[in-house]
């Protein structure tokens, strides 16, 4: 089950909204915008993240907030608009999960979101992770053949 040509088309039923998995997938690419536009004050990279990302080990920082915000805007656009949806989901899971680290480094285990816990990007990750494990299972429905009815049958 190799990517396609057809993971890269936007198409009409991704934006289903029936379909809850469509909106828990668009969700999970909104969600990154306001994580990506933290990174950036006045046009530049702000001073507090790139202090945050090198605390965090990541040197220089200031190209690593450009890494990441990257990262999470192919993720968000992929996510919104349902491309390569299995992979943008389980990229988003990594990029989630590098967030995790990194709070985990700067401020030691804090789970709540009043302490700069990281509650927050583990719920989005298990939710992009969910995103992925859906998308897996339509990608193989697809590349599995139907069975015909009649195959069933006993001779």
């Amino acid at each position: 089950m190799w990517i396609t040509w057809d993971d890269f088309r936007v198409k009409a039923e991704n934006f289903d909204l029936t379909n809850g998995y469509n909106i828990l997938r668009i969700m999970c690419g909104a969600f990154l915008i306001p994580h990506i536009a933290s990174k950036f004050a006045a046009g530049a990279v702000s001073a507090g993240t790139a202090g945050f990302f090198a605390k965090a080990g990541f040197h220089p920082p200031e190209i690593w907030v450009m890494i990441a915000a990257a990262a999470e805007s192919i993720a968000a656009i992929t996510l919104i608009f349902g491309i390569c949806t299995r992979f943008a989901a389980l990229g988003a899971v990594a990029l989630l999960l590098f967030a995790v680290y990194a709070l985990q480094v700067v401020k030691g285990f804090g789970w709540t979101w009043n302490t700069g816990g990281y509650e927050y990007p583990v719920f989005w990750a298990v939710t992009s992770a969910v995103v992925a494990l859906d998308a897996w299972k339509v990608a193989l429905k697809r590349a599995l053949p139907a069975r015909a009815p009649h195959a069933l049958k006993m001779a």
